[in-house]
Parts: structure tokens; sequence; C-alpha cells
């Protein structure tokens, strides 16, 4: 019988929990970088208000950080390069989560400017919610499995370990198959 710890590990660490966190993490994004997208002034002035990035570099990251939202978005709900996806995403998160928690001691009096161009103000509750989307990404990164855009189509691929990897390369099998001369040592 299974104790409730590894239960829980065997959730987790479910590559279905991957799929399911990497169509709702997507989702978010791509809704993110809706609004943004068409008004890149609005969103400058919402980053403008956090007093972080330069003024020179202001409108080149209004315009180029929405169209990254929908990118890894999409590439996140299609299965394309999962792991880079979810990398710059939860890159993305932990930005967000620390120029959130710098002006909520500054107090600042700004909306967020996540989802809107009114949107709520900053408050811990925002960094709590990004700070759970950030694990998402984590658990997407290590345990996404799930393609479904390679050429066998709907494919469960799994991890080879390095050991696994290297010992198959040495067989003396794998060398007659590959066409490969074995490796044999000379003395000098």
């Amino acid at each position: 019988m299974r104790s409730i710890s590894s239960y829980i590990k065997g959730i987790l660490m479910s590559e279905y929990l991957s799929l399911a966190l990497r169509i709702y993490v997507g989702c978010i994004f791509i809704y993110a970088s809706l609004n943004k997208i068409p008004d890149p002034s609005v969103f400058a002035e919402n980053i403008a208000a956090y007093r972080i990035i330069p003024y020179r570099g202001l409108h080149l990251v209004a315009i180029i950080l929405p169209w990254i939202e929908l990118i890894c978005g999409f590439f996140l709900i299609l299965g394309l390069r999962t792991r880079a996806a979810a990398s710059i995403q939860g890159g993305l998160l932990f930005m967000f989560t620390f120029f959130v928690i710098i002006n909520i001691f500054r107090d600042s009096p700004i909306s967020c400017g996540c989802f809107d161009t009114v949107g709520e103000p900053i408050s811990w509750k925002k960094v709590a919610i990004n700070t759970i989307w950030l694990l998402m990404t984590i658990q997407i990164f290590l345990f996404d499995r799930i393609y479904f855009l390679t050429r066998g189509g709907f494919v469960f691929k799994k991890k080879v370990h390095n050991r696994q990897y290297i010992d198959r390369m040495r067989s003396p099998s794998f060398r007659r198959s590959s066409g490969i001369p074995a490796l044999t040592r000379t003395r000098d």
C-alpha cells in the first residue's frame, strides 16, 4: 500500500499534471499579452510607474515583452520547446514578482498592469499568485514529457539518463549496426 507522501509525489511529478499546467499557464500568458499588444503606449506607462526600467528602454520593452508572452504561451499550449518556453515564462514571472515586491516596499500606489490597463493595485496577493505560477512553470520544466507536434503525432517521451545512453553507445551491437569501428587501445 502506498503512503500518502508517495501518492502526492507521484501526482506532483506527473506528466499529465504538466500538460494541464502547460495549457493553463500558456492561456494566462496569451490572455495577458492580448491587451498589451494593440496599445503598447499604455503598457509603457504601466511599466514606467514601476520606476525600475530606464526611460530609454521603456518603449522597446513595452513592444517586445507582450510578443514574448504570446509566443511562449502558444509554445506551451502546442508542446513546442516547452522547457525553453517554461524557462522564459518562469524568468518573466520571477522578474514581475521582484518588481512588485520592490514597489510594495516603496508604497507605490500603482496598478499591476498585468492583464488590463486599469488592473488591480499591487499587493501581497499578486506576489502569491505570481509565485504559484512560477512554481507551475518549474513543474512544467522538470516533468513535462508529452508533446503534441512531433513526427509521430501525440507522443509520450521518456527521459533517457546519460548513463544509459553512454552504455548503449558503447555496446558492440550498436557499433556493428551503425558502422562505427570499435574502440581499441593500442600500446605505444
